[in-house]
């Protein structure tokens, strides 16, 4: 055996072991990487760079500086100020003329942003004010500093602390020789390499900048970490700068800055007055340094007092990352909402997923045949429990070669699919990037003949390892490779699939087990001879880009489905994500809401997390509550380990059956909302779950609340996530007399803190006052089925006794809905009458779809019955009746088509 393979298969070893923590030593910290060492290193001060105004450019939406740092003054640097639509600025800074190009990022952009014609309001020698559509910045040349305002208010100020900094490509110096730019970091040329094509090394070529903003008190986003959702000052207490650097991190520790699979470099400065983002648009490893105000309140507060001064809140955040172009989007808004939607507009958002996506994923690693497939579906339906997809892990391949079926276990996957499909399920299966090394594996050998691998410096095909053992990994930036993996996907290439299997990409880091920190050197070469280190963080993206399109060669009218474990911004755009490989522990339960809320500030709000935990076996209690977490965050699936034990939710006694039926139910009667929400989020950029800040922004006591999730702006949920509890804290943020209900019994409460006492059986769920929730009430055994179900609608009043709600429908599958086919409804209660009305945005569908009932909380006294009126059906009088406590009213069968506008009235 080979040291190699040894070593390879050590970590095989520990990958599926469940007895191991994560291994610190397996990955750096900010002093063992040379660039964030290096750029840590810097005081703040006075900067060396200024803006040369003598020779400026402006062209429509873009104004050109020559960009000089007077230690290197012969170095030429150009900044480039660019308006774009949304109240977006965007700053670039680039070399010119350099030894190498630098890397921007290819794939996370939505397209080419809209520009805004750039507009200069006044100038002097060393300040210019600048302003696009309704924002301004004021530059200043010496030292370099920008300022960007919302209305007459700074916002945020780059280079306020002088901690810039561009390190620009050089040859090596000779030997004797001080490379006086890194003086103080000899060993930082050990980091670089020689290119495959150039005997001559790349020199260090690190970006920073700094970030200041005014007023502002809590710092969020950087997803994906392990982490609270408000960001904490790092350097303090010796923590570590935010890392982005997607890694397979196994068995991740919580509370940390430590990279994990994903990175999100868009940050959220937040005043209880007004909200910026700064999105870092580069893909290669970033750290994060935040100065967050939170930490420092006693502190501050104790200096006021005894020096009766006023000092102003402000958060400090600077990326440093190691290579590439410095490109970055300044937004200034009202509130964290807004940033989220103009973010959005920049990277685009999820597509609506079909309504199967939504429904309850049954997953391990891995059912052992297409016959256990069956029965455990089988097993679903006898016992009342909702599913809509089964997944397969790595095992369901011929020797991890994917693309293929294993010949004895899944002999037969056409017949599996087609039984799956026949009681109106999906099948989902892995793929990941690594390709087998394997004489006469049809992938391995096209990807060879036709040179689609990622690249040595040398120019040999890379080698690593994986799950299949020996592996290469595709080049998804080069166009053959990348129309070859679409091609894959093909019916004809791809056999025993069709429309109703649909993929999970893991592993797309990307991970390799032999490879420094467990991924790819970064001195490997994709196409175009960019170096893995400038592109790292992007790859997953390339790769899922890839399943999209080839799935919708494949299935070309039908909505792909694609699950993601690495994830950088765009990636909303092709696939949904989960958190990874977390524990059957509660602290992993409590952290998977935080962790989703920041991917939805990031713009990715198809999240989840493995419920029960991917590692080890959780106790009942936790399992229990696991599922009724889960099913309001957007993506909902069990997953484990193959060394765990069996936890189908039907394997266990009935009390915990009825419990976990109720919960799915309870995700299922919810669909309408969680698809009108999606629908929404495509077309407005809102984000689906979102925390309490983002519905209640200028409430200070939401600013560190992260255990309860909003769904879109009218359900909070406040899951149980602790052990052995009788009752929980939960804040109803609003006005004073802003109306809840309770979902358990519509039990009114007021805004403020409340202790809910809770059993085993209880959700502690709130629809919010002056909410419509539409909900489908029948149980049923998947989405498919409820297609044409008709509608309940839960009309919670506030305390004017009025709501209102949307409601979209559609065929639940095809892209119909952008050719007009499809239904978008307003829900309007006011003045005792109740009216749905077709939106402008309706378009021409037809469904069996009606309203079976409608139920008001907080209704008012007196009732005596209700009319509905519409087109077809005319004036008809509808039955009433009250609760026996009074706490809502229910009308019964109105029977009218979701098709036509119509009005239910109440009569007294």
């Amino acid at each position: 055996m080979t040291k190699g393979v040894f070593l390879a298969g050590l970590v095989l070893l520990a990958a599926t072991s469940t007895t191991l923590a994560v291994d610190k030593n397996n990955f750096k910290t900010c002093e063992q990487s040379s660039f964030c060492r290096r750029l840590r290193k810097y005081e703040e001060g006075a900067s060396p760079y200024r803006l040369d105004f003598t020779n400026v450019k402006k062209e429509g939406s873009t104004i050109e500086f020559g960009l000089i740092n007077k230690e290197f003054p012969t170095v030429q640097l150009k900044l480039v100020l660019q308006g774009i639509s949304h109240d977006i600025f965007r700053v670039t800074v680039d070399e010119v003329n350099g030894l190498y190009h630098r890397y921007i990022p290819r794939v996370a952009l939505n397209g080419d942003p809209e520009p805004a014609t750039l507009t200069i309001q006044e100038q002097t020698d060393n300040s210019m004010t600048v302003k696009a559509e309704s924002q301004k910045v004021v530059i200043t040349a010496d030292p370099l500093k920008l300022e960007f305002y919302y209305g007459d208010e700074v916002q945020t100020v780059v280079n306020a602390r002088g901690l810039f900094a561009f390190e620009h490509y050089r040859n090596k110096p000779a030997d004797g020789e001080v490379d006086v730019q890194i003086k103080d970091d000899p060993g930082a040329w050990e980091e670089n390499f020689k290119s495959h094509h150039d005997s001559k090394p790349r020199g260090p070529s690190a970006i920073a900048a700094d970030f200041t903003f005014p007023g502002a008190v809590r710092a969020y986003g950087l997803p994906e970490h392990a982490d609270r959702l408000s960001l904490r000052t790092t350097g303090k207490g010796g923590l570590d700068p935010y890392r982005l650097y997607n890694l397979d991190v196994f068995e991740y520790e919580l509370d940390s800055t430590m990279a994990l699979y994903g990175a999100v470099p868009l940050v959220y400065a937040h005043s209880l007055k007004h909200t910026a983002g700064v999105f870092w648009h580069n893909a290669a490893e970033t750290w994060v340094d935040v100065n967050n105000s939170k930490d420092a309140n006693v502190v501050s507060s104790l200096v006021n007092l005894v020096s009766g001064s006023k000092n102003e809140a402000k958060v400090d955040v600077r990326f440093m990352s190691e290579s590439g172009v410095m490109d970055f989007f300044v937004i200034v808004a009202a509130n964290p909402g807004e940033v989220t939607r103009m973010y959005s507009y920049l990277t685009g958002s999820h597509n609506l997923p079909q309504l199967f996506a939504l429904g309850y994923h049954q997953s391990r690693w891995n059912y052992n045949d297409q016959d256990d497939v069956t029965n455990v579906v089988a097993n679903f339906d006898a016992h009342n429990l909702p599913v809509d997809v089964m997944w397969l892990d790595i095992e369901y391949t011929n020797g991890k070669k994917y693309f293929t079926w294993d010949p004895v276990k899944f002999s037969n996957p056409q017949e599996m699919v087609n039984n799956l499909t026949s009681t109106g399920r999906k099948l989902v299966v892995i793929i990941d990037p690594h390709i087998k090394r394997e004489s006469g594996y049809f992938v391995h050998e096209d990807a060879l003949e036709k040179d689609l691998y990622v690249k040595n410096k040398d120019g040999s095909v890379y080698e690593g390892w994986c799950w299949p053992g020996s592996s290469s990994y595709l080049d998804f930036y080069k166009p053959e490779a990348s129309e070859y993996y679409k091609n894959a996907y093909s019916v004809e290439v791809f056999k025993g699939t069709s429309d109703n299997v649909w993929l999970w990409n893991d592993m797309n880091e990307p991970s390799v087990f032999n490879g420094p920190e467990v991924t790819m050197p970064k001195d490997l070469i994709h196409y175009g001879d960019w170096e893995h280190r400038d592109i790292h963080n992007e790859y997953p993206l390339a790769h899922i880009r890839d399943t999209y399109h080839g799935l919708l060669s494949r299935s070309p009218n039908l909505r792909p489905f694609i699950l993601t474990r690495g994830h950088f911004p765009g990636s909303q755009r092709f696939a949904a994500m989960w958190t990874g490989d977390n524990d059957a522990k509660w602290s992993h339960l409590a952290i998977s809401l935080p962790m989703c809320l920041s991917e939805a500030l990031g713009g990715i709000s198809f999240c989840g997390a493995d419920v029960g935990g991917f590692f080890n076996n959780p106790d009942l209690e936790l399992l229990q509550r696991w599922y009724q977490a889960a099913i309001w965050l957007p993506f909902f699936r069990a997953h484990a380990h193959i060394d765990t034990r069996r936890r189908e939710p039907y394997l266990f006694n009935d009390d915990v059956v009825n419990r976990i039926r109720t919960a799915l139910r309870l995700r299922y009667a919810h669909l309408p909302l969680w698809y009108t929400l999606f629908y929404e989020h495509e077309t407005t950029k809102d984000a689906v779950i979102r925390p309490l800040i983002y519905e209640f922004s200028s409430d200070e006591k939401v600013l560190d609340i992260d255990n309860t999730v909003l769904l879109g702006d009218s359900i909070l949920a406040r899951p149980v996530t602790e052990s052995g509890v009788s009752s929980v804290e939960v804040y109803l943020p609003g006005k004073d007399d802003s109306r809840w209900y309770n979902l358990e019994d519509f039990r009114l409460y007021l805004a403020g803190s409340h202790n809910i006492p809770v059993t085993l059986d209880s959700h502690v769920v709130f629809y919010k006052g002056g909410s419509i929730i539409p909900r489908k009430d029948r149980p049923r055994r998947s989405s498919t089925v409820m297609h044409n179900d008709p509608f309940t609608l839960y009309v919670a009043l506030d305390q004017y006794q009025t709501a209102s709600g949307t409601l979209y429908v559609d065929d639940y599958q095809s892209f119909n809905y952008r050719d007009n086919k499809s239904l978008y409804i307003i829900m309007r209660f006011e003045s005792n009458k109740l009216t749905l009305k077709r939106h402008k945005l309706s378009g021409k569908h037809t469904t069996k779809e009606w309203v079976e009932r409608v139920v008001i909380l907080g209704p008012p006294a007196g009732v005596t019955g209700a009319n509905l009126q519409s087109k077809s059906l005319g004036v008809q009088r509808l039955e009433t009746s009250y609760d026996k406590e009074l706490r809502y009213l229910t009308i019964r069968k109105p029977g009218v088509s979701v098709m036509e506008n119509f009005t239910i009235e109440l009569l007294f």
